[in-house]
C-alpha cells in the first residue's frame, strides 16, 4: 500500500502530545506538555488547509485537552483539571488533584462518548507508581477509577464503548477493561500487549473505526496498529524515534497525524533517554499520514 509521511509543522515542541481533530472546524490542536519549562507554547492550533497556526502560553505544565460541547476546552494540568478559554487565554480551575503528592502530575487523558473526560497521572520522575488514573463527569464531580500507575498513557475506547485501554509507560504494560458507558466504570482487567519485548514504549493511542487500537512506540519511533485481540497488524517507522501520540483526522477522518518530541534533558531517575545528547533532525515536529485507506472516529467531546 502507498502512503505518504509528510513533516506539517517543525516548531520543535518540546513535548509534543494529545493532539485532538476537530471535526466541526476541521482543525487540529495539539499541546506541548512542558513547553513552558523553555519558554515556548503550551497549546497549538493547526489549519491544515491553510497552514495557519495559533499558539497559547500557560505557566503550567499540560498533560491532555478536551474540547468542550459548548466551545472552549478542559485540560488536564499539572495540578489538576481547568477550563480554557480560547478567546481570553483564561484558565478556570474545576478541582485539585493529588495536591499532597508533588511528584504527581496528570498527563494523557480523552474523552468517551457520554462526555466524559478521564485523566491519569504520572510520576514526574517516572520511577514510582504513586499516580491515578482520574474521571471528570459532566457534573464535574472526580473520581479515582484506577491507581498504582507510574505513567498515564492511551485512554481509548473500542468503537462499541465496550472495551477501554490504558496503558502504563514504565510498567510497560497495556491494559484493556469491560467499560460500562452507563457509569464510565472499568472492570475486568487484563494485559492487552506489551513492550518488554521493543525497543520503545507506549505513548498515545487512538482507535481506528475496524476496532483496531494504534499506539505511538516513544523511543521506538514506530506507529503499532494492533487488531483486537492484541496481535501487532502492522508497524509504520516514523522520521523521528521521539514520536508520542496520534489521532485521526482530515475530511474523511483517514488522515493520522503524530507528534512528537525534542526533549533532551530529562527529569527522570531512569536510563532510557541517557544516550540522547542532542535533539533528533525533526525531533518535536508535527507529521501527517495519508494514503492509508484506514477511517478513524470522531473524539468525543467534553459535555460539561
Amino acid at each position: 500500500m502507498n502512503f505518504s509521511i509528510e513533516c506539517l509543522v517543525s516548531d520543535s515542541n518540546e513535548l509534543g502530545e494529545g493532539p485532538i481533530w476537530d471535526e466541526r472546524e476541521g482543525l487540529l490542536y495539539w499541546v506541548d506538555g512542558t513547553g513552558r519549562r523553555v519558554g515556548k507554547p503550551a497549546l497549538w492550533r493547526l489549519n491544515p488547509r491553510t497552514g495557519e497556526k495559533r499558539h497559547w502560553v500557560l505557566d503550567h505544565d499540560v498533560g491532555a485537552m478536551a474540547l468542550r460541547k459548548d466551545g472552549g476546552a478542559v485540560l488536564a494540568l499539572a495540578d489538576g483539571f481547568h477550563f480554557f478559554d480560547f478567546e481570553n487565554g483564561r484558565l478556570e480551575l474545576i478541582q485539585r488533584i493529588d495536591a499532597d503528592q508533588p511528584r504527581s502530575r496528570l498527563n494523557d487523558g480523552k474523552c468517551d462518548r457520554r462526555g466524559r473526560f478521564f485523566a491519569g497521572g504520572m510520576d514526574d520522575q517516572e520511577e514510582l507508581p504513586l499516580c491515578g488514573l482520574w474521571r471528570l463527569d459532566p457534573d464535574l464531580s472526580v473520581t479515582r477509577v484506577e491507581s498504582g500507575i507510574i505513567c498515564s498513557n492511551g485512554p481509548c475506547w473500542s468503537p462499541d464503548d465496550r472495551t477501554f485501554y490504558f496503558a502504563d509507560t514504565f510498567q510497560q504494560v497495556m491494559w484493556a477493561y469491560d467499560y460500562d458507558l452507563a457509569n464510565g466504570t472499568l472492570a475486568n482487567r487484563r494485559d492487552f500487549a506489551s513492550t518488554r519485548d521493543d525497543t520503545g514504549f507506549f505513548d498515545g493511542s487512538t482507535v481506528d473505526a475496524e476496532g483496531c487500537v494504534w499506539n505511538a512506540l516513544v523511543i521506538g519511533g514506530d506507529l503499532i496498529r494492533y487488531t483486537p485481540d492484541g496481535e501487532v497488524e502492522r508497524r509504520i517507522g516514523m522520521p523521528v524515534r521521539n514520536i508520542t501520540s496520534l489521532t485521526f483526522g482530515g475530511p474523511g477522518l483517514d488522515e493520522i497525524y503524530v507528534t512528537s518530541m525534542a526533549r533532551v534533558r530529562h527529569p527522570a531517575v531512569h536510563d532510557h533517554f541517557a544516550k540522547q545528547v542532542r535533539p533528533q533532525f525533526g525531533a518535536g515536529s508535527l507529521f501527517r499520514i495519508r494514503g492509508l485507506g484506514i477511517q478513524g472516529t470522531p473524539e468525543p467531546r467534553f459535555a460539561g
